[in-house]
């Protein structure tokens, strides 16, 4: 089994603070933080001009401490989406974010035009059950505009007392007007993988969020799929759709899991340690077999590491539609008063140099996100040999009379036409592993 430790961790802010793959403070702790040249006096004189004036004249009294806290999220906000100062409540919850269980709704957001966009529902929580979709714009919370909030302002709106409710007013692409969902806050607890056989020899793996332990949890699904199929498998899906992000060593070691050798990711800033490879080890859990990779909208930064790595390396088909392009890295930095500023520090590229930030993953194969249903039985269906009148018999071995057919079980077509109408894009991922293994044959 290949190690599932690095010291190269950790955290996604998880729930509704929005998707960030992050760098350990470690990394970057010998870094002399003093070492930023001469200090730019006229615009500090004028931030001292500011704050005296709001202390002198503001309509109510403000407290300093709230006064400077507020300069700072206001400094790091104007950096980028995904630079944030986290007071010790933040930072608390960032850390819990990787355990697999929170309080919330059970949505990963960020902020686009003055907006909450969701970048995706976490599987089985009561946003996904409500309906929310990756790229919905959250316009209203209750009664209050979304427009002029933060992010910090609106999480917290949204957060609350478990079977408290909360409606949320959500602008769709393509529907005519605003949609109202109800939801009710729940406590999240995230499964990160799940694993069933979708036909004999042909495994599935849903990865819905990139904790701690989801190389662990991948590894052992795919030991649980071998057992379950009697045998080494065919050909797996990988399903990344809806899939955040989240651990960066995570994301690496499940890339590394299915590669021998090479590139895995590597990250690029203004400081040399910033600059880091990460490299596959030995040994493909799968010995070779095919893979197909879906990802969407939703799938963004550790999920876009391995669709990137895996399709680099030629290892696997990706498909669905482009991914959301988060291709920069956030370092949590604790500060000494138990608070933490999370910094965007690099940007991460993928084995062949491509640089996914603002661009995401585009698929090998393009999938739309349709509802395929059979039509209906025709009364004037096409005649063939076996409805002619005195047509031969097929001459093969006789059937056995006495052969039961259990009525619960479905069939195999049966099956390929419950997914269909289920899950279009796993229908199709399947077809193409099973077509691989045809022309495979000897």
């Amino acid at each position: 089994m290949k190690s599932t430790t690095r010291n190269f961790l950790i955290l996604s802010l998880g729930l509704v603070l929005g998707v960030s793959l992050s760098l350990g403070h470690s990394v970057f702790a010998d870094r002399e933080n003093t070492n930023f040249g001469p200090l730019p006096l006229q615009e500090l004189r004028t931030f001292t001009d500011v704050f005296a004036n709001i202390k002198a004249n503001y309509v109510e009294s403000v407290e300093d401490t709230e006064l400077l806290e507020s300069a700072i999220r206001g400094m790091l906000s104007g950096l980028d989406p995904h630079s944030a100062y986290l007071d010790k409540e933040d930072y608390k919850e960032l850390q819990v974010g990787t355990t697999g269980q929170f309080g919330g709704l059970g949505i990963e957001v960020g902020m686009e035009d003055g907006f909450v966009k969701v970048i995706a529902p976490i599987d089985d929580t009561p946003a996904q059950r409500a309906g929310v979709a990756a790229g919905d714009l959250i316009v209203r919370l209750d009664d209050t505009p979304v427009k002029g909030l933060t992010l910090k302002d609106a999480v917290e709106i949204m957060r609350g007392e478990p079977d408290t409710d909360i409606v949320l007013t959500i602008v769709r692409e393509g529907m005519d007007k605003p949609l109202k969902i109800k939801i009710t806050r729940a406590i999240i607890k995230v499964t990160s993988v799940k694993h069933r056989l979708l036909a004999p020899g042909f495994g599935y793996v849903r990865i819905t969020q990139f904790q701690s332990n989801t190389s662990e949890n991948l590894l052992n699904a795919i030991d649980e799929l071998k057992k379950e199929n009697d045998g080494q498998l065919q050909g797996l899906v990988l399903d990344l759709r809806n899939n955040p992000g989240g651990v960066l060593s995570a994301a690496v070691d499940v890339s590394d899991a299915f590669l021998e050798k090479g590139m895995i990711v590597y990250t690029k800033g203004r400081a040399d340690d910033s600059e880091i490879e990460f490299k596959a080890t030995p040994k493909d859990v799968l010995d070779k077999a095919p893979i197909a990779v879906l990802i969407n909208v939703g799938s963004a930064s550790a999920s876009e590491i391995v669709a990137g790595a895996l399709q680099d390396h030629r290892r696997a088909i990706i498909m669905g539609s482009k991914s959301f392009g988060k291709g920069s890295v956030q370092t949590v930095l604790p500060m000494k008063n138990g608070a933490a500023l999370k910094l965007t520090t690099a940007r991460y590229y993928t084995p062949s140099g491509r640089s996914i930030q603002a661009e995401g993953i585009i698929p090998d194969i393009q999938l739309g996100h349709v509802k395929v249903t059979a039509l209906e039985k025709s009364e004037f269906a096409p005649i063939k040999e076996a409805d002619l009148s005195g047509h031969l018999e097929n001459g093969a071995a006789e059937k056995s009379a006495d052969k039961v057919e259990d009525p619960e079980e479905l069939t195999d077509e049966e099956k390929r036409s419950q997914l269909l109408n289920e899950d279009y894009q796993l229908y199709e991922a399947l077809n193409l592993l099973k077509g691989i293994q045809i022309l495979r044959r000897d």
